[in-house]
């Protein structure tokens, strides 16, 4: 799925002096397009792009920014499931490497079915980048 570079971004980050949502390319779209050369600054950057990687059905981005020693051979998308929304609930910077998010993303599957993944996920800095390394489901 492509996004409008000016459409708000999927992962709803609002920034508190402008109160309206930032756009794809100002926002995660800068990570998703440029993972070699824009990096996320930080767990929570990378959390809401790997938030919209799952929006845009992004593979080998979400595959690219996750820890190695953790890392799926292979992720699979569950066609038909919308979406709908990214809630950031808590950003815990543990030590200068390693944080922690809390966030509820809410989606629809096929047919209809709502859910929410409320999960607080760890993250780890190497050689300068964030990874997502697993998470905690609540």
């Amino acid at each position: 799925m492509s996004l409008d570079p000016r459409s708000p971004c999927p992962c709803g980050r609002t920034p508190a002096r402008t109160r309206s949502p930032l756009a794809y390319a100002d926002c995660c779209g800068r990570y998703l397009g440029h993972w070699d050369d824009c990096p996320a600054p930080d767990a929570e950057s990378l959390m809401r792009s790997r938030y919209t990687a799952f929006v845009r059905e992004d593979g080998p981005y979400l595959l690219a920014t996750w820890d190695a020693a953790h890392r799926p051979a292979s992720i699979d998308f569950d066609p038909g499931t919308r979406w709908l929304g990214l809630e950031v609930r808590a950003h815990r910077q543990l030590g200068p490497d390693s944080a922690e998010v809390e966030f509820v993303a809410r989606q629809r599957a096929p047919g209809g079915r709502a859910h929410r993944l409320h999960e607080t996920s760890r993250f780890v800095r190497t050689a300068g980048r964030w990874y997502y390394v697993d998470g905690d489901l609540r």
